[in-house]
């Protein structure tokens, strides 16, 4: 009994530590993902402009995630 209740806390506090780790990346890797869409951008845009194509990765990658 005891062994189990054991168990049932650990899978709790790994739960809780798992999301709390979620929520502190969360904006970090969105961060490398609108990074990488601008570098590509910049690859195969014949005229590249830095602030347009942030906000046009923000959008794509936003509405991505929203679906």
């Amino acid at each position: 009994m005891k062994n189990k209740i054991l168990s049932t806390v650990l899978l709790i506090l790994a739960v809780i530590v798992l999301y709390l780790v979620n929520l502190k990346y969360k904006e970090h890797n969105l961060n490398k993902v609108i990074e990488a869409c601008v570098v590509a951008q910049k690859q195969t845009s014949k005229n590249f402009n830095i602030n347009e194509a942030k906000k046009y990765c923000e959008k794509e990658i936003k509405a991505r995630m929203n679906e």
